[in-house]
C-alpha cells in the first residue's frame, strides 16, 4: 500500500459509495441492470421503444485546460474539455447500444473572475467540432443549446457537464445484467493515435484527474495557481516534482499534455458494429463496459453471478507507467482508479472476438481478449485482476 495521498483524502471517491447509497431506493427502470437507466418510451407511449438519458462531465480535468491556459495563453484547449464531456456520456450509451441521433445539452459554471469569454466560446465551438467529427461516422449528436453560468462563488475556475438523450427500440438494448458466462472480454485500447485522432493519446480519459493531477506537478504550480485547488486539501495538494513543461518519456508529449488528451470516444467503432448486429438473428454480445469511474473494477456491479477473469491487459502505456512510479501504487490502488490502458470492453462470443478487434484495429485502435466471464456459483459477482505480477481479487 501507498502512503501518497489516497483518491478519498483529495476529496473524491473512486467508489461513489455515499451517491449508490442515495439512489438506492430509486426506480432501476425498465432494464434495471443495465450499463446505464433506462426509461419506458415518455415521448411518444410506444411500448416497443424506451427513452435514455445520461448526464456527466469533464470532471477536474477542467483544471488541467485553465493551468495549460493561464500558462500559455491558448484558449483553444479548452476544446478537448468540451470533447471529454460529451464523449463521458455518448460511449455511456453506446453501452447499452443506443447509437443516436442524440440530443446535447452543456452547462458550464465558471468563476468569469479568472475565466474570460474565449474560454466559454473555444467550449462552445468545442462541442460543435466533436458532433461535426461523429457526423462523418454516421453518428448524429444535434446541440440544443444550454446553460453557462457565472457562479464565482461555487466553483474556483470552470466546470463542463453534459447530457444527452436518445430514443431507441427495446429490443435493440443490451443489458449488462445479461453478461454471460463463456463470453471473452475484448478490451479496445485507450492510448496511440486512432485514425479519427490528431495526435498521440495518452489514454488517461476523464477519470482519475484529481489524484493524477497533485502526485504529478509539483509546489511551483500549487504556489502559482492557489485556485486551482479546494483549500481544504492544501497539505496534499501538487506534492509531485514535474512542472508544466516536463516531457513524458516514450510520446512526443509533456506531462501535462498527456493528462489532457482528449478522451477518446469508441463511436466509430461501437455504431456501425450495433447496427449491423441488428440486421443478423445472432446475438453474440452480451455487455458492454466503459471503463470509467471506479477503473478496471467497473463491470463488478453487471450481470448476475460472474466472476470476471483479467489476466491479458495491455502493457501499461507510458502515462500509466510515470504515475506508478510517481505515486508508488499497487495494481488494486491503480485499478480502482484509472483505465489502465483500455477503456471499452465488448464481453462476446469467443467467435465473434475477431470482428471486434478487426474494427477497432482497422481505426487504428489496438484491441485484444483481456479476460473472460465465468459462472459464480454462489451467485455473488466477483473479479479476479492480473497485470505484472500482482494480482487483485474483488467481490461485489
Amino acid at each position: 500500500m501507498s502512503d501518497k495521498p489516497s483518491y478519498e483524502a483529495r476529496g473524491v471517491s473512486a467508489s461513489k459509495s455515499e451517491v449508490h447509497a442515495a439512489i438506492a431506493d430509486l426506480d432501476k427502470g425498465v432494464f434495471p441492470g443495465a450499463f446505464c437507466k433506462i426509461l419506458p418510451d415518455l415521448l411518444l407511449g410506444d411500448a416497443d421503444f424506451c427513452t435514455v438519458m445520461h448526464a456527466d462531465g469533464a470532471g477536474t480535468k477542467s483544471v488541467l485546460a485553465y493551468l495549460h491556459y493561464r500558462t500559455f495563453g491558448d484558449p483553444s484547449v479548452f476544446a478537448g474539455i468540451a470533447q471529454d464531456s460529451l464523449v463521458m456520456n455518448l460511449d455511456d450509451l453506446l453501452c447499452v447500444g443506443a447509437d443516436g441521433p442524440f440530443l446535447l445539452s452543456n452547462t458550464i459554471g465558471r468563476n468569469a473572475k479568472r475565466v474570460p469569454g474565449e474560454v466559454i466560446s473555444a467550449l462552445i465551438h468545442g462541442y460543435e467540432a466533436i458532433c461535426a467529427q461523429l457526423a462523418d461516422f454516421g453518428v448524429e449528436v444535434h446541440g440544443c443549446g444550454g446553460e453557462t453560468a457565472d457562479v464565482g462563488d461555487v466553483v474556483r475556475t470552470l466546470i463542463a457537464d453534459s447530457t444527452l438523450m436518445t430514443r431507441m427500440r427495446r429490443r435493440d438494448v443490451v443489458d449488462a445484467a445479461q453478461a454471460q458466462p463463456g463470453h471473452v472480454l475484448v478490451g479496445l485500447a485507450s492510448f496511440g493515435q486512432a485514425s479519427y485522432e490528431r495526435r498521440y493519446n495518452s489514454g488517461i480519459g476523464s477519470n482519475g484527474l484529481t489524484q493524477a493531477r497533485h502526485d504529478v506537478l509539483g509546489g511551483n504550480v500549487k504556489a502559482a495557481f492557489p485556485e486551482s485547488f479546494a483549500p481544504e486539501i492544501s497539505d496534499v495538494a501538487y506534492t509531485g516534482s514535474a512542472d508544466l513543461n516536463t516531457p513524458l518519456e516514450d510520446t512526443p508529449l509533456t506531462l501535462l499534455e498527456a493528462l489532457l488528451s482528449p478522451t477518446r470516444t469508441y463511436a466509430p467503432v461501437l455504431a456501425p458494429l450495433l447496427r449491423d448486429i441488428r440486421r443478423s438473428a445472432a446475438k453474440p454480445i452480451s455487455a458492454i463496459f466503459h471503463i470509467t469511474g471506479g477503473g478496471q473494477l467497473k463491470p463488478l456491479g453487471f450481470g448476475r453471478g460472474v466472476r470476471y477473469v483479467k489476466d491479458n491487459l495491455f502493457p501499461l502505456p507510458p502515462l500509466f507507467r510515470s504515475l506508478q512510479t510517481t505515486q508508488g501504487l499497487s495494481l488494486e490502488e491503480m485499478a480502482r482508479v484509472y483505465n489502465l490502458g483500455h477503456r471499452l470492453e465488448v464481453a462476446c462470443d469467443a467467435a465473434f472476438a475477431p470482428e471486434v478487434m478487426d474494427r477497432a484495429e482497422a481505426l487504428g485502435i489496438e484491441a485484444r481478449i483481456v479476460g473472460r466471464i465465468e459462472a459464480q456459483p454462489d451467485g455473488r459477482n466477483s473479479m479476479r485482476l492480473e497485470h505484472c505480477g500482482e494480482v487483485v481479487e474483488r467481490s461485489a
